[in-house]
């Protein structure tokens, strides 16, 4: 008998411990994204800002109703069993609707390639993480 893998999300549940080393979006980058950039990672560290400013992630939340996928026209953006999207980049046509339409703002554009650079839920950021900043849940916990 196979077992059912739960879906699992990217949270950021402890970024009070986060230190701003980038290690998570160099991952990112170069494992999923295949570039050397963290300009080009699905994720993004970043200071809140002020003198007591702290680490800000900007992430792919994960949405059940994703309108960065409802607002692609050639479904390279397609709804992923538990929360957030399947990226097929042979389909995409390089209009940056997903970009404009994703509520969070979590999808940055590669202008190079023409194309979105989006999270897919996969985890790399996570085993890359000295602190253990970010965690996959599964989507019942989320």
């Amino acid at each position: 008998m196979s077992e059912v893998k739960t879906p699992k999300k990217l949270k950021a549940k402890k970024m009070n411990r986060c230190i701003g080393c980038i290690s998570c979006m160099l991952a990112c980058a170069r494992l999923v994204h295949h570039d050397y950039s963290p300009v080009m990672s699905a994720i993004k560290i970043r200071s809140s800002g002020g003198l007591q400013g702290k680490f800000v992630a900007d992430i792919c939340r994960g949405c059940q109703m994703p309108s960065c996928a409802l607002a692609c026209q050639t479904q390279a953006l397609i709804p992923r069993a538990g929360g957030g999207i399947k990226y097929d980049e042979e389909k995409c046509s390089g209009c940056e609707k997903c970009v404009e339409a994703c509520e969070v703002k979590a999808i940055s554009f590669d202008v190079v390639n023409r194309k979105p650079i989006v999270c897919i839920q996969c985890g790399v950021c996570t085993g890359n993480c000295p602190h253990q900043v970010l965690s996959m849940e599964d989507c019942n916990q989320c």
